[in-house]
């Protein structure tokens, strides 16, 4: 058996399959963690909301060939409604839109790449495993580890406590989000002591801004050094 052939039959694959969740609702804190204020003022004359980082109450700034003036910056939500984030790809990248809801009017209050804005709240909070693993950004997100030489992946049931942990763990959150799919490859461990393995893991990239999940998933990734 060629080792292609070896490495597909016994990579371990377990899958909550669905389409990735798109939108998710946010409070106002995590609008703050991401690096943005939520503003009240004026958009080319005309008020509205609208989200923006570094600005002061009374000063005005220009963006996208727009005028915006901050009346007021936001401690709380307007009465009524509710933050809402989602991902859309444009041209092959992922994008974070973000929306102010109030019944059914829709106000759009920021729109960024979608990898921008989690870099930068991924480094903030120190989640350096899962930064390392973060390949690419759809509606869903890649993560990679892997570490030595290949070799025949060990079935389940051969598992060390380590892999076991790891498997566990991230089909508890794979379940809390509703979509994933993760493989592991888990070659056993080289002459000194080390891990041999593979592993990719498929996300909601909406998930990630959230910083509960973000931190499980870090800690989830550590059990691999």
């Amino acid at each position: 058996m060629d080792p292609k052939e070896v490495l597909l039959l016994n990579t371990l694959v377990f899958e909550t399959l669905g389409n990735p969740e798109k939108e998710r609702e946010f409070k106002l804190k995590a609008l703050k963690k991401w690096g943005f204020d939520l503003i009240f003022g004026k958009r080319d004359g005309e008020e509205t909301y609208f989200a923006a980082s570094g600005k002061s109450e009374g000063g005005t700034f220009e963006s996208d060939g727009e005028r915006y003036e901050v009346t007021q910056i936001l401690k709380e939500l307007p009465k009524n409604t509710k933050v809402f984030a989602h991902i859309e790809m444009i041209e092959g990248q992922a994008y974070l839109f973000v929306d102010l809801r109030e019944d059914e009017k829709n106000t759009p209050i920021l729109q960024l790449p979608a990898g921008e804005i989690l870099l930068a709240f991924l480094k903030k909070h120190k989640f350096a495993k899962l930064i390392d693993a973060l390949k690419n950004l759809g509606s869903a997100a890649s993560l990679v580890k892997h570490h030595g030489e290949e070799g025949k992946p060990l079935p389940f049931n051969e598992l060390p406590p380590v892999p076991r942990r790891f498997l566990r763990e991230a089909k508890k959150i794979e379940k809390e989000m509703g979509f994933g799919r993760i493989a592991l490859a888990y070659f056993g461990e080289n002459k000194d002591g080390k891990a041999r393995y593979w592993m990719q893991w498929l996300v909601p990239t909406i998930a990630l801004f959230d910083e509960h999940i973000s931190q499980r998933i870090d800690k989830t990734l550590a059990e691999f050094v």
